[in-house]
């Protein structure tokens, strides 16, 4: 435990030595005939040794957008490893965000936003300059693109003072040390493995999680015990019957409460905060309510992902957690979804801890092979409550372990958040 922290502290310590910029283009872009113009604010939300989090947002200031595609080029070989709310693609230093199907339209005086995780080496000064549609972003508001953009600072956490309009040009600021992050919510959805408790002693790993972040992360425990990713958003309006696709019908639409809560606008998720998802016990079930087969599991997995994007939050994908399943010394896989996740990991830009394979490696690290079915003592009484799939505090505390780790060798921006 200790060492963990004392890396973590060397992270965070670390990530404090680095600037933390927010620049932003007012812009002139489009075809001659039409009233054109747009700002993008390019903001480094989170940077860590080798690591950074960014949030672009476009604002179009002249007529109505259908399509759009931002460009840019990194002038210290910067590098983009994920990227939601847009579709990024890289070729060498040059950089091109296009929209997806939900953010295709631009009204005037309307935004957009998008974020993407990447590399840095030495450095990672902001693009100094961006495109939109294949025009060089001017400044203003008009009918044919001018010759040279001009950039404005906009506020940023740094203490230095923004120039006046009076003054002369001036070279970028001197990195300074990045202040403490902002405050954020982790939220968690999932089973009795992540939720607070499911009846003594049962403990999830979500309960303990707490415990690896800093004050300015408060987690908010979403999880609810014997529910599969369908039961945990509809809830009761699952029914016990098939329908013709071999899926459980729904007797309605209407989300559940705890999800409907988590996408208000005021007191859901907003943007910064993360979103942790792990189902695929439960979704196993031949039986209805709780069945949910692997493409219904992938639909549904992409809407919660989607609606965490839309939001300006981080999703993160959690595999199944192992259960305990001994082949003679030797801990083994168990769950299914667990590639069915990496696919919507993949197709979505989020990100995703194999928490199935860490647990079970623990269990291994642990010698908790061969084990004779004993749950009341022992360390695997210590570890599991009074079966092979639910925790005792102890179990959980070190499966929250093995997630917080993951965050930090994954280099998410929630790293600067731990401990």
């Amino acid at each position: 435990m200790s060492t963990f922290r004392r890396r973590a502290a060397a992270l965070i310590t670390s990530a404090a030595a680095v600037l933390t910029g927010a620049l932003t283009w007012v812009a002139g872009a489009a075809p001659a005939d039409a009233a054109t113009g747009c700002a993008v604010t390019y903001r480094i939300t989170n940077q860590w040794p080798g690591g950074f989090g960014a949030d672009v947002t476009v604002t179009n200031l002249g007529d109505t957008i259908s399509g759009w595609t931002l460009g840019w080029s990194f002038t210290s070989g910067q590098q983009i490893s994920q990227a939601w709310n847009a579709t990024v693609t890289q070729t060498g230093a040059a950089v091109t965000a296009g929209n997806v199907d939900y953010n295709r339209t631009i009204a005037s005086n309307a935004s957009v936003n998008f974020g993407f995780n990447g590399s840095w080496n030495s450095a990672n000064p902001a693009p100094a300059s961006f495109t939109l549609n294949g025009v060089t972003c001017t400044g203003g508001v008009t009918s044919t693109p001018s010759a040279s953009p001009t950039r404005f600072p906009s506020p940023s956490p740094s203490a230095s003072p923004s120039p006046s309009p009076s003054s002369s040009p001036r070279p970028s600021p001197t990195p300074s040390p990045t202040p403490a992050p902002g405050r954020i919510t982790v939220w968690l959805a999932g089973d009795s493995t992540v939720a607070n408790s499911s009846g003594a002693p049962i403990v999830g790993w979500g309960r303990e999680l707490g415990q690896y972040l800093t004050t300015g992360a408060t987690v908010v425990n979403n999880a609810v015990g014997g529910r599969s990713i369908q039961t945990w958003l509809y809830e009761s309006a699952v029914t016990d019957r098939m329908n013709s696709t071999g899926e459980c019908a729904l007797s309605s639409t209407a989300y559940a409460s705890r999800w409907q809560s988590m996408l208000d606008a005021s007191t859901g998720m907003k943007a910064g905060d993360y979103l942790f998802i792990q189902f695929g016990i439960n979704d196993g079930s031949p039986t209805c309510p709780r069945h949910v087969g692997a493409a219904r599991y992938r639909e549904l997995l992409t809407t919660m992902v989607r609606a965490a994007q839309q939001r300006g939050a981080n999703p993160v994908l959690v595999t199944p957690v192992a259960a305990l399943t001994c082949s003679g010394s030797t801990a083994v896989p168990n769950r299914g979804y667990v590639t069915d996740t990496f696919t919507v990991g993949t197709a979505t830009g989020a990100p995703v801890i194999d928490l199935h394979k860490l647990s079970y490696t623990l269990y291994n690290s642990l010698h908790f092979c061969p084990f004779n079915g004993d749950y009341t003592s022992g360390p695997v009484g210590a570890f599991f409550a009074d079966d092979h799939t639910h925790f005792e505090a102890t179990g959980a505390r070190q499966i929250a372990g093995l997630v917080a780790t993951a965050v930090r060798d994954q280099r998410l921006g929630l790293g600067v958040y731990l401990r």
